[in-house]
C-alpha cells in the first residue's frame, strides 16, 4: 500500500490523529510519503516512518493507493492541485470547521485505514472545470482547473461589473452584478450555496451559474449540462477584474474572453459508508432536525 499525506498547517492538538494514522499504516507495512513542507512541520512524528516526500510538481504518480489530506475543505481544494490527473483516490481528515469535502472525523482516523483495507468505501468521480484565456501569460501556472468553482468578480471598487455570457455559442444574458460563479456539483455546497445556488448531488452531470449580488432581481441560478461550453466577457469601470479557481486568484484585463468547460479528467473521492454525502448534508445543514424551542 502506497500512501501520500498532505496538510497546509499543523496544530499541536492534531498530533494524536497523525500518530494514529501512521500507526495504522505501519501495521499494513505501507509506504508513506509526506508533502515536503508538511513533513517539516511534523518531522518529529514521521522521522522514522516516512519513505519519501513530494511536492506539487514532483514525487507523485498513479501508483499511489490513497492521498490523505489533513485540514478543512480549503486544504482539500489545494490537495487537488497536487493530485491533478494522476487518479489517486483522496480522503480528507477534518481538522478544520465546516467539512463538506474533508468529512472524516479526526477522532476516528484509525478507521480511515481499517475501513479502506476492508473495502468499506466507494470511489466517487468528481467533475472539475477548467478555464482558457486568450493570453500568452499563464496566470495559473499550468493549474487551470478547479474542483469547486471558477468565479469572475469585481476588483477594488464598489461598482458592479457586467458579465456577458454565452452557452455553446448562444448568447444567454449579461449579468450586472458583483460577479458570476460557475460551480461544479462538488462546489454547489460552497460559494455558490452562500449566493443562493442549489445543492447538487455530486454524481449529477451538471454545472450551475450563480450570479453574485445581481442588480437584476430576475437573475437566478441556472443549472446546465456539464458538457456546455461557457464563454464570458467582463466589462466595468475598472480596467481589470478577478478570476479565481477555488482559492487561486488572477488579475485579468477586462474584455478578455474567458472560456470555461468541464475538465477532461476527474478527481476520485473516497466515500466511506459511515460518511456519505447525504449524511454530511444532514449534519452540516441540520436537515431533519426540529429546531423549534
Amino acid at each position: 500500500m502506497k500512501v501520500a499525506i498532505y496538510g497546509q498547517s499543523f496544530q499541536k492538538e492534531d498530533q494524536l490523529c497523525v500518530e494514529e494514522l501512521l500507526d495504522e499504516l505501519k501495521k499494513l507495512d505501507a509506504s508513506i510519503y509526506v508533502e515536503e513542507n508538511f513533513n517539516k512541520l511534523v518531522e518529529t512524528i514521521t522521522k522514522e516512518q516516512v519513505k519519501g516526500t513530494f511536492t506539487q510538481y514532483d514525487g507523485l504518480d498513479s501508483t499511489f493507493d490513497m492521498f490523505v489530506s489533513f485540514g478543512g475543505d480549503g486544504t482539500m481544494l489545494r490537495a487537488v492541485t497536487y493530485i491533478r490527473d494522476y487518479g489517486i483516490p483522496i480522503v480528507g481528515v477534518n481538522t478544520g470547521r465546516l467539512g463538506f469535502l474533508s468529512t472524516f472525523k479526526k477522532e476516528n482516523v484509525r478507521k480511515l485505514v481499517t475501513e479502506f483495507e476492508a473495502g468499506h468505501y466507494t470511489i466517487e468521480e468528481r467533475t472539475l472545470v477548467e478555464v482558457e484565456l486568450d493570453s500568452e501569460l499563464d496566470e495559473f501556472n499550468g493549474l487551470n482547473f478547479a474542483l469547486n468553482e471558477i468565479t469572475v468578480s469585481r476588483k477594488d471598487t464598489t461598482s458592479m461589473i457586467t458579465v456577458e455570457t454565452w452557452l455553446d455559442d448562444e448568447y444567454l444574458t449579461s449579468y450586472w452584478s458583483d460577479g458570476l460563479i460557475v460551480s461544479t456539483p462538488t462546489g454547489s455546497t460552497g460559494y455558490s450555496l452562500s449566493c443562493g445556488g442549489p445543492v447538487i448531488a455530486p454524481s449529477a452531470k451538471s454545472l450551475v451559474l450563480t450570479p453574485i449580488a445581481p442588480h437584476n432581481l430576475n437573475a437566478r441560478p441556472l443549472v446546465i449540462s456539464d458538457n456546455t461550453q461557457i464563454r464570458l466577457k467582463v466589462s466595468g469601470r475598472e480596467q481589470t477584474h478577478l478570476v479565481s479557481l477555488d482559492s487561486r486568484i488572477a488579475d485579468i484585463s477586462n474584455g478578455k474572453e474567458i472560456r470555461i468547460k468541464k475538465a477532461d479528467f476527474t478527481i476520485k473521492m473516497i466515500e466511506y459508508k459511515s460518511e456519505s454525502f447525504l449524511k454530511t448534508l444532514r449534519n452540516k445543514l441540520l436537515w431533519g432536525e426540529d429546531r423549534r424551542n
